[in-house]
């Protein structure tokens, strides 16, 4: 069984583990986190606003060519400079993580607000770091696996830091019906040691060969690395592509718009028309990140046989349109059938953009510049979703779920109009990534 080689290489196993570790924090800033403030009784426009904290991950570009060129003083050289800056990252995800499990956002919401934005930026760091060395670790031919077991790991960490930290908190409060902080304060501390796996993984792999010849030969003055380290990239992308970039990054820049902006509100809104925190981790947090992991799965056979363009359309198309599912479940109310279904297919939906959009960034960019350019491409993904995402909570107010769930559909059609536009360009100019 020749294809379940690539499997059993260490670099594609450790990819699984640093997956769950970059996936974990994600929920514990977004959905989770704003279910904890629902049931603290924060309004829906701030809930909303809150979720800006997640703009850490769209704006990591801005200190990425730092981690892409600067080692961290004597732990690099214990290290190297990629586990280096993943422990470092990792640590503080974990520190963070126990600070807000320390925290009430009934008393101090500022505060809270700080220690969710440190999650944040470190969970954007480590994202920045892993992304590299993904690239930077094995050759082309192990990349689909490597992605494909860093997804698992990811899909699984947000089963546990989704579903996981509803159950748990239903655990450990008094009861379902009474609001206990105490109960999201104790989960939060066990989302923050399931930080160690990642850990361990990172004093467990090897920095990759390209990162420590890249370290070796950096020998240029202080100008000049600071110059490279940010305008060197972003150079080559648009050498690469020329005017085509501007389209590209546009694609890039409106791709998720719609399940982001839609994606704030979905806790409150099952909060809101009666669902319990068991019945919301069983389906939507459990049975949804298995389909997503399906869709995924799919998505790479459609890869395969149809190219990446057209597996972004479909993936687009769907994801956009099962949006409005969510209209027939706002106006059913707490029905579990209706909901099982909608979960399925907008599951499956996003699966399917997800894989095909993960191998559409990782097709434009360049070894050369690993973390610089993807962390780019990542950061121009979510930098409008999220902003726009933060007035979710005012538009709720203002209209109603029904409302609001049929203008995140079309907030689909501009990405699809961007896909067609580049189907009729050639965009496969790219320099050796080996």
């Amino acid at each position: 069984m020749d294809w379940l080689a690539p499997y059993k290489d260490k670099r594609v196993i450790a990819l699984f583990f640093l997956g769950f570790s970059s996936g974990l924090p994600l929920l514990l800033v977004f959905s989770t986190l704003s279910f904890w403030l629902r049931e603290a009784g924060i309004d829906r426009a701030s809930i909303g606003m809150l979720s800006w904290v997640a703009l850490a991950y769209a704006i990591k570009w801005i200190w990425s060519p730092l981690i892409d060129k600067y080692p961290i003083p004597l732990l690099s050289k214990r290290l190297g400079r990629r586990r280096s800056w993943m422990l470092v990252s990792q640590l503080a995800i974990m520190l963070s993580l126990l600070a807000m499990s320390l925290a009430n956002p009934q008393t101090l919401l500022w505060l809270f607000c700080i220690l969710a934005l440190a999650v944040a930026f470190s969970s954007a760091t480590q994202d920045i770091v892993i992304d590299a060395f993904r690239i930077d670790s094995a050759p082309q031919e192990l990349q689909a696996a490597m992605a494909a077991t860093y997804l698992a790991g990811y899909r699984i960490a947000m089963i546990v830091s989704g579903a996981g930290s509803l159950v748990l908190a239903a655990w450990f409060a008094p009861n379902e019906t009474q609001f206990s902080n105490l109960a999201w304060q104790s989960t939060y501390m066990v989302m923050a040691l399931l930080v160690l796996p990642g850990i361990l993984t990172t004093l467990w792999v090897q920095e990759p060969k390209l990162a420590l010849q890249t370290e070796t030969a950096d020998k240029q003055s202080f100008t000049n690395k600071c110059i490279q380290a940010f305008w060197s990239p972003v150079k080559d992308f648009f050498y690469r592509y020329g005017q085509t970039a501007f389209l590209l990054l546009a694609l890039i820049s409106v791709y998720r718009l719609s399940d982001v902006v839609m994606g704030v509100m979905a806790n409150p809104f099952y909060i809101d028309i009666g669902f319990s925190k068991v019945e919301i981790a069983s389906i939507a947090k459990v049975y949804g990140v298995i389909m997503t992991l399906v869709g995924a799965a799919l998505g790479g056979i459609i890869l395969k046989q149809k190219g990446t363009l057209f597996t972004l359309f479909l993936g687009g198309l769907l994801a956009a349109a099962t949006n409005l599912l969510f209209v027939t479940l706002s106006l059913k109310g707490p029905d579990i059938s209706w909901l099982t279904a909608v979960i399925a297919i907008d599951n499956l939906s996003a699966g399917i953009a997800t894989a095909a959009f993960i191998a559409f960034l990782s097709g434009l960019t360049n070894k050369s510049y690993s973390a610089t350019q993807y962390a780019i491409f990542s950061s121009s993904m979510l930098l409008l979703p999220k902003f726009v995402a933060g007035f979710s909570g005012f538009a709720v107010d203002a209209f109603n779920y029904t409302v609001f769930f049929i203008g995140t559909s079309l907030l689909g059609i501009p990405a699809l109009i961007l896909i067609i536009m580049l189907a009729n360009k050639n965009i496969t100019k790219q320099v050796p990534n080996d």
